[in-house]
């Protein structure tokens, strides 16, 4: 069933139509490149990264005597740390595009029992969402949140709350008895709006892979329960 949330704030909520595909593209990568210089910093913070890097400029300096090469080799490796955690990070965006948001109007079609959500304002996709069954679980009756973007100019106004209650609003439509979504460490923001729209985080995790738990990259999964009648 086709619905719209209306005119709020200055931005309209509706479904997503295949014109808006390049748009939501662009506001997926815009958005999570923003996190870029965060996860530099999150790194630059790991004790061993603080006792690597000390140790080495403390090392060199003990050796040639001077600080003028042990202050260029840090500045060296701090820029090579930098664009190697900015490749990673724009390989994590890449992947994403090439998943669901590839072909976004089958990814969430009525059939699969998804839909995707754009806020708009001034004819401009300013904010994003998607829910999907949740995948591996059979027929669980468990909906994820997913690919939930605000820009930057309309954080907020009330669109990200709005994406929030379209996707709860649609689960309740559909039987579902829970929303669930995952968050990475660095999204601070995001995580402040889903507890106030009433989702209840679960024990953080480390990202499954050698160098998620190298880095203290942690995901946390929050979950909304629906009672019946909701």
């Amino acid at each position: 069933m086709a619905w719209e949330v209306g005119e709020a704030g200055g931005f309209m909520l509706r479904e997503f139509q295949p014109g808006d595909a390049d748009a939501v593209r662009e506001l997926f990568a815009e958005g999570m490149s923003e996190y870029g210089p965060a996860l530099c910093t999150h790194m630059l913070q790991q004790p061993w990264v603080m006792l690597t890097l000390t140790g080495t400029f403390l090392l060199l300096v003990a050796t040639v005597h001077s600080l003028l090469l042990p202050a260029l080799v840090l500045a060296l490796l701090l820029a090579a740390g930098h664009l190697v955690l900015s490749q990673v990070w724009a390989l994590y965006i890449r992947r994403c595009l090439s998943e669901d948001l590839k072909d976004i109007g089958e990814a969430y079609a009525q059939h699969r029992n998804a839909r995707f959500w754009v806020a708009e304002a001034g004819g401009q996709v300013v904010g994003m969402v998607g829910a999907r069954p949740e995948e591996g679980h059979g027929p669980s009756g468990v909906l994820v949140l997913k690919r939930m973007v605000v820009r930057r100019d309309y954080r907020g106004r009330g669109v990200g709350r709005a994406l929030g209650r379209a996707v709860l609003a649609f689960a309740c439509e559909q039987g579902c008895r829970a929303v669930v979504l995952v968050t990475h460490s660095l999204q601070r923001e995001a995580r402040n709006l889903y507890l106030s729209l009433g989702f209840c985080p679960e024990a953080a995790q480390p990202l499954p892979t050698f160098y998620g738990r190298l880095a203290d990259f942690m995901l946390t999964r929050y979950r909304y329960d629906l009672a019946p009648g909701d």
